[in-house]
């Protein structure tokens, strides 16, 4: 299906994820355990260096590699073997210390870690970027004037620049996530058969330290084989962020529907428009972005039911995972591209979204009066006498506020020169410019950065 990654998973993460990286990446295990062994004198010093020049992808066979792992049942095992037969044609003694006390999960679990962290790195980097682009959206619109919507229909004003901040506020938090769950999920897998490391005999502690310590990685308490939680927390990390711009492009397509044109998508030569129909702008970026979402909530149902793994090795689940996870991550990578594409050439109507304040003749302004009322007859009166002008407003298709001006008991207490302020979408969107201040303050207290305009 390569002709759909350039649309659906773009290279943000794709390219970690290739055949070549997954294979370099057990091959960067298979080194680094060489490595680790000859600085405990587990294998000969002699042997190390036959072994490392010969871990590299292009020295492997690739249709091989995949024809004998149909039968193998995993990736390593023939990896194993051609890496075994590099290494004895230049070195026979050597080649008898490849792969020396560990297990296929060993290598493939470890390998793959690597490739997280090279994808964790990117999307660390990533999402900065579609932060600042939004931090700087928030800072533009803080003052534009937009109604509020509740059950799809008009609620109360807000401002656009809160609507973003909303967004904003969340992928901070996943950025904290991501701080803190590094050093659990980057963790060093090697346990050898069963987890015991008995063929290393009393040294597979002191190996393991060093095999972590060479591979930068975390090393864990016990091998984790059949303990598949580091798994499910970085999948569910990649879901959760995509969950969060998969809303921030529902809402933006909604905006962009013909009837509401608040915002539309980036102007581009050939994006958006239809094979049928001349003047369409089709939300592109939305679609594949909401696209790419709703695929991640099957994805993450597998790497749950894969978590039921039989006893020290696993049976199906562990295989599962094998394409699952990549393909999770690297349709969130597309995400995040997509998205800080969105963002950063989105445009705004600001005068559209001012005047779709007013298509309901005022009546998206009623709470102000109900509370102004309020003060004079009480909230429940007041919403009730309020609530019936707005009946009759609708059924007359006429303004709110002369129906105010002319009813006994509003007017008894609200003159029209108050009741022309509490009519004004302007004067009440409450402490939204607090809520703004405030994710941008976070922003910038998490070590990001931006041009403020103010």
């Amino acid at each position: 299906m390569s002709l759909l990654t350039p649309l659906l998973r773009t290279r943000a993460l794709t390219d970690f994820f290739s055949d070549e990286q997954t294979v370099q990446g057990m091959l960067d295990f298979e080194a680094a355990l060489a490595m680790a062994q000859a600085q405990c004198g587990v294998i000969p010093a002699s042997a190390m260096h036959p072994i490392v020049a010969a871990c590299r992808a292009e020295n492997l066979d690739f249709p091989a590699l995949a024809h004998d792992a149909a039968n193998a049942g995993n990736l390593a095992i023939p990896l194993v073997k051609q890496l075994t037969q590099r290494v004895k044609a230049g070195d026979a003694e050597a080649s008898r210390y490849v792969h020396w006390g560990a297990t296929s999960q060993d290598a493939i679990d470890t390998g793959r870690v690597l490739q997280l962290r090279q994808a964790l790195d990117e999307t660390d980097k990533r999402l900065q970027r579609v932060m600042q682009v939004l931090a700087e959206q928030v800072e533009h619109h803080r003052q534009t004037l937009m109604p509020g919507r509740t059950w799809m229909q008009h609620a109360l004003p807000i401002t656009f620049g809160l609507k973003l901040a909303g967004t904003l506020d969340a992928l901070l938090r996943w950025q904290q996530r991501l701080a803190e769950m590094r050093p659990r999920v980057l963790a060093l897998q090697f346990g050898g058969a069963a987890g015991t490391l008995a063929s290393l005999k009393l040294q597979g502690p002191e190996v393991a330290q060093r095999l972590a310590e060479t591979l930068h990685l975390s090393l864990p308490d016990t091998p984790w084989h059949s303990q598949r939680d580091r798994i499910i927390e970085v999948a569910s990390w990649y879901a959760g962020l995509g969950g969060t711009l998969g809303k921030l492009a529902n809402d933006f397509s909604l905006l962009m529907q013909t009837e509401v044109a608040e915002v539309s998508e980036p102007i581009a030569e050939g994006r958006g428009g239809s094979s049928a129909m001349p003047h369409k702008r089709n939300p592109v970026g939305c679609a594949v972005i909401l696209a790419a979402v709703q695929r991640t909530p099957g994805l993450m149902a597998t790497l749950y039911a894969a978590q039921i793994q039989q006893h020290e090795r696993a049976l199906g689940g562990w295989q599962a995972e094998w394409e699952t996870l990549p393909e999770l991550l690297m349709l969130v990578g597309g995400v995040m591209e997509n998205s800080e594409i969105l963002l950063r050439g989105m445009q705004v109507n600001a005068q559209k979204m001012r005047d779709d304040l007013d298509i309901t003749h005022g009546l998206i302004m009623a709470e102000s009066v109900t509370q102004a009322l309020a003060a004079f007859i009480g909230k429940a009166d007041a919403h009730h006498v309020v609530e019936k002008i707005c009946h009759r407003a609708i059924a007359l298709d006429c303004p709110l506020q002369p129906l105010l001006e002319n009813d006994p008991l509003v007017s008894q207490h609200l003159f029209p020169e108050q009741l022309t302020p509490l009519l004004d979408p302007a004067n009440a969107i409450g402490s939204t410019e607090h809520f703004v201040r405030q994710v941008l303050a976070r922003y910038q207290e998490q070590g990001n950065e931006y041009p403020l305009s103010s």
